[in-house]
């Protein structure tokens, strides 16, 4: 079992940042792909951004703002957030899973999500 907590979460302006991190513990997960997805109030979740080993995947709608990272000594993931949109408000979900793909089902474990708002 993994256990996911993230934290970093809050309310910034349009224009601002934010960097969220995903602490994981009760397995190592160094060769597991670590990711995120959202979900916006009324919105089905989606895909945000996610890395195995030294390779990084990001949907479109985040390319070139957002970026994640890990630290595999730490089993935690990051997800730098920059010149963020109203659009990005969602709470956010850490994820970890035997998987290069993208979509939730290739993900077997989830945090609890935290909240991001970016006001316009």
């Amino acid at each position: 079992q993994v256990q996911l907590v993230e934290s970093g979460g809050g309310l910034v302006q349009a224009g601002g940042s934010l960097r969220l991190s995903c602490a994981a513990s009760g397995h190592t997960t160094s060769s597991y792909s670590m990711g995120w997805f959202r979900q916006a109030p009324g919105k089905e979740r989606e895909f945000v951004a996610r890395i195995r080993w030294s390779d990084t995947y990001y949907a479109d709608s985040v390319k070139g703002r957002f970026t994640i990272s890990r630290d595999n000594a730490k089993d935690t993931v990051y997800l730098q957030m920059n010149s963020l949109k109203p659009e990005d408000t969602a709470v956010y979900y850490c994820v970890v899973g035997r998987t290069w793909g993208y979509y939730a089902d290739d993900f077997d474990y989830w945090g609890q999500g935290t909240q991001v708002t970016v006001s316009s």
